[in-house]
């Protein structure tokens, strides 16, 4: 089974501070990069992979578009998501994965953004050098999108739906979250990502 786990930054999370628990996701070819703030717990992942969360509806989404099934990358049977077909989906679309923080503390018991302290920023920029063909950078939270326009100083922080130019072409586009506590529907949020995936950003 694939794991894209960071086995030295799990190991020296201490004093309430957690350090991301996942190695970036950057394929060469990467055209798109997803930015989230930060995992949820370990005790709520399925799978050691980006939206790990069984009842994040992330994987779902992007079955739906894709696939015309909302199940395509779920294995309903065991609870968990089929990270070996994600990643081979991820790396033949172009799609990049990491987050906007490498280091947090949660003032709460949860995975709510309102409840995330933000100790440590990801490098943006060298994380973009990376990525040679990244046309897009898309943020799926507020947290994540304001995190990553004080990074870039960027004071147009867009709303969901709508991007701003970041440079040379490079966008940051704001698509609604896929967790299940953002106030969208199923079909609605579909609707979003299909927008941007048929755009000709990607």
């Amino acid at each position: 089974m694939t794991s894209y786990l960071n086995i030295e930054n799990i190991e020296r999370s201490k004093d309430g501070v957690e350090y991301h628990p996942l190695r970036p996701f950057l394929p060469e070819n990467a055209k798109v990069l997803f930015l989230g703030s930060f995992p949820p717990q370990r005790k709520r992942w399925c799978m050691d992979f980006y939206y790990p969360n069984f009842i994040n509806d992330h994987w779902r989404i992007e079955g739906q578009i894709f696939f015309g099934d909302k199940n395509h990358f779920v294995d309903v049977l065991n609870k968990r998501f089929k990270i070996d077909e994600i990643v081979a989906f991820c790396k033949e679309k172009g799609l990049a994965f990491f987050d906007t923080s490498t280091a947090i503390r949660r003032l709460q018991d949860n995975a709510s953004d309102k409840f995330l302290e933000v100790v440590e920023s990801t490098d943006i920029p060298a994380l973009l050098q990376q990525l040679p063909h990244l046309r897009a950078i898309v943020t799926t939270g507020e947290k994540a999108t304001e995190t990553i326009c004080a990074s870039l100083g960027i004071s147009n922080i867009p709303k969901v739906n709508t991007s701003v130019e970041v440079s040379n072409g490079l966008i940051l586009y704001r698509l609604p979250s896929s967790s299940r506590a953002y106030p969208l529907s199923f079909d609605k949020k579909v609707e979003a990502y299909r927008q941007f995936f048929n755009s000709d950003i990607t």
